[in-house]
């Protein structure tokens, strides 16, 4: 029979410790210090649990694989934390593949889709202002009314791409509700050799052929056509580029917008412009008459707006071309320059090009590594020893080139450069010309620059230095002064464009601030 080890004298325990709330017999008896295995003998469970062994996750499912990890925790990736709240650009767009530049069809696709004149089958965020425009549309129709509606915005802000789509979709309403179509004329006004001739345009087919005076009787016929009952279907006229007939000749404006408040005119009529206040300054005449044509304004698109619009381009594509962040800063820059998506497209097929350089100038780099390798040390050309460089997406330094390249230029740090009354006077200019005029006089440049002035707190400079400082600006090639008898009756015109003086001037919050 196996010697029993010997007890030490029992000590007071804690109440507070395991080993007090055992029974009795549990507690009278203290655990051998060692217990050899064949000495063992079946024994009852203890009902209180003995402390758990905390070991690796990894490890316990490697020993145990049968055995489930423990809650929270995947055996094969570590702990399971909490998805970050990281902002995502788009799963789908992530999980794609990365293109291979060195291919040359996948760069014609890429291209293409990043085109300007390449229409999108959706056109995004600007999904209200279509609707607008087709509720309006809508409604003239089945009234058989005409009606006029004007289309403001800044440039790239996709005005003219949205009429596109609404001319389709009324199309398509038309025919499931059974109404006539309307005839759909779409006309940019840059392609008229004189501004009369969009009443030639109107007339279409029944325009006569007269070469003496035709487009004054092109303006006769329409005004005699829409003033008496005739069967003539409903026309919509889509006048895109207006702002060529407010530089040429107004009284043209003034015909064109009237020829809807005819007693039988059949003519919706809708003009796209940049200029935003057109309805108020170049069409009182209308006003008076309370035919003033309904103003739908497209405003320059964010960043969220422009990094959506270039996702949406990319998805139909089956690989990722760009980096996440490259896309979000062209967004960011692009957006505080102008919000012009035209711009945008243009930044990154440059940032493209930017990819393509650096390719052929590694693979230049490539081949005179080969060719060095093979005359000096004798080595296989067919071996693996030297790799083709992997396919590339193009990162964030490939699109702060393209930035820079687009918006960084000599005029850009020619506006960094000037004394702050100069730069003030330069965004005055900005915020007197966002209304659409094209010049200003230099005694209303001094008004927006004095209120410019108050408004952040700094004391204005005198008429006579501010004169000065439009010479001197002129002189560099930022405004241009007109010729005039007195200093304030000059004309002045911006002579760069409105986004190199927000670009240049973004970094400095007053500027900032005020340009928005």
């Amino acid at each position: 029979m196996p010697a029993i080890a010997k007890r030490k004298p029992s000590t007071a325990l804690d109440l507070d410790h395991p080993i007090a709330n055992r029974p009795s017999e549990t507690r009278d008896s203290t655990p051998q210090k060692r217990k050899l295995r064949s000495d063992s003998s079946p024994m009852k469970a203890s009902p209180v649990s003995t402390p758990m062994k905390w070991t690796s996750p990894r490890r316990s499912a490697n020993a145990r694989p049968n055995t489930p990890p423990p809650i929270g925790i995947e055996s094969d990736f570590g702990p399971k934390l909490p998805k970050s709240p990281v902002k995502n650009l788009s799963k789908s767009f992530m999980a794609k593949p990365n293109w291979n530049p060195r291919d040359g069809e996948q760069t014609r696709a890429v291209k293409e889709a990043l085109h300007v004149s390449t229409a999108p089958s959706v056109v995004v965020c600007r999904e209200d202002e279509q609707k607008r425009v087709l509720e309006f549309c809508k409604s003239r129709l089945e009234e058989d009314k005409a009606g006029s509606l004007y289309v403001c915005g800044c440039p790239g802000t996709g005005k003219s791409l949205s009429m596109e789509k609404v001319k389709k979709n009324l199309v398509d309403w038309a025919l499931e509700t059974g109404l006539e179509q309307p005839d759909v004329l779409t006309i940019n006004c840059t392609s008229l050799a004189n501004t009369c001739d969009i009443f030639s345009k109107m007339l279409g087919k029944d325009q006569p052929r007269k070469r003496s005076n035709r487009s004054t009787s092109a303006l006769q016929l329409l005004q005699n056509l829409y003033s008496q009952s005739s069967g003539k279907k409903m026309t919509l006229v889509i006048a895109d580029e207006l702002d060529y007939l407010i530089t040429k000749d107004r009284a043209v404006l003034h015909d064109l917008f009237m020829l809807t408040t005819l007693p039988f005119s059949r003519c919706v009529l809708i003009g796209i412009a940049n200029a935003i206040d057109l309805a108020d300054r170049f069409l009182p005449r209308l006003q008076s008459l309370n035919c003033k044509p309904t103003v739908i304004t497209f405003r320059a698109y964010s960043k969220d707006q422009i990094l959506k619009i270039l996702q949406e381009r990319l998805m139909a594509l089956s690989y990722t071309v760009f980096q996440p962040q490259a896309l979000e800063l062209c967004a960011r820059k692009v957006a505080a320059a102008s919000g012009d998506m035209r711009k945008a497209l243009c930044v990154c097929r440059s940032a493209i090009e930017m990819l393509e350089a650096e390719i052929r100038d590694s693979s230049n780099n490539l081949n005179s590594s080969v060719k060095k390798t093979f005359f000096e040390k004798q080595t296989d050309p067919h071996t693996d020893c030297i790799k083709k460089p992997e396919a590339d997406v193009v990162r964030i330094d490939h699109m702060a080139v393209a930035l820079s390249k687009t918006y960084k230029s000599p005029v850009v740090d020619t506006i960094q450069s000037l004394p702050q009354h100069q730069q003030i006077i330069l965004c005055s200019a900005v915020k007197l010309f966002r209304g659409g005029k094209k010049d200003t006089t230099v005694g209303e440049l001094n008004k927006s620059y004095t209120d410019f002035c108050k408004s952040a707190l700094i004391p204005p400079i005198g008429f006579l230095e501010l004169s000065s400082m439009c010479r001197v600006l002129n002189d560099q090639g930022l405004l241009k002064l007109g010729p005039a008898r007195e200093e304030k009756f000059k004309r002045v015109t911006l002579k760069v464009d409105e986004a190199d003086i927000t670009f240049a001037l973004q970094g400095i919050r007053f500027f900032r601030n005020c340009l928005q």
